[in-house]
């Protein structure tokens, strides 16, 4: 099973000490572009620190170099964080490791599912998978979850999305694309 860094910050001791309180504000900011993920859902939250002298640095990865959301996302981390208390704040974006959808967890996935995108199905090859590459033969209609679905075009609302359409409830939606 792959473990992603996102996984394993969550669960080592520094970690879960003195920059539990500064992960846990970072995790509440929103993707404007999806509001019902947060950062931490989207897997793009990758690290918060708090120094020796309180300064908070957080470390948040694009969904792909040219998202148009992470000015956005930078600014509402800083906010999060004043209405907190917090006056230092660093907010470090970094492009390698490349963000794939395997760093989304769970709950993002139900998340979108429930806001009517259709989650990634299958993992990426940068979870460390080897062998054949897997076809998707159908992804799932997230208002009646019909697999009688079709692709209209390989770019939707977003790069990271393609528009796909129900031929049983006739519904046009978003599919999160597996990156």
């Amino acid at each position: 099973m792959y473990v992603s860094d996102f996984e394993a910050k969550r669960t080592t001791p520094a970690h879960q000490s003195g920059g539990q309180r500064a992960w846990d504000i970072a995790a509440t900011v929103v993707d404007p572009e999806i509001p019902v993920l947060t950062i931490a859902d989207l897997g793009i939250l990758r690290d918060v620190q708090v120094t020796e002298t309180g300064q908070v640095k957080v470390t948040i990865t694009p969904t792909y170099s040219g998202c148009p959301a992470m000015d956005a996302i930078r600014d509402d981390l800083y906010k999060a964080f004043e209405k907190e208390g917090y006056r230092d704040v660093q907010v470090d974006l970094v492009l390698a490791p490349a963000w794939t959808t395997d760093w989304m967890t769970e709950a993002g996935k139900a998340k979108l599912q429930e806001y009517g995108i259709a989650p990634p199905s299958g993992n990426s090859r940068a979870g460390g998978h080897s062998g054949p590459i897997r076809l998707s033969l159908a992804v799932k209609c997230p208002q009646c979850n019909s697999l009688n679905t079709r692709e209209l075009t390989r770019f939707g609302s977003t790069s990271c999305k393609a528009l796909y359409v129900c031929q049983d409830c006739k519904e046009p939606f978003d599919y999160f694309k597996v990156l």
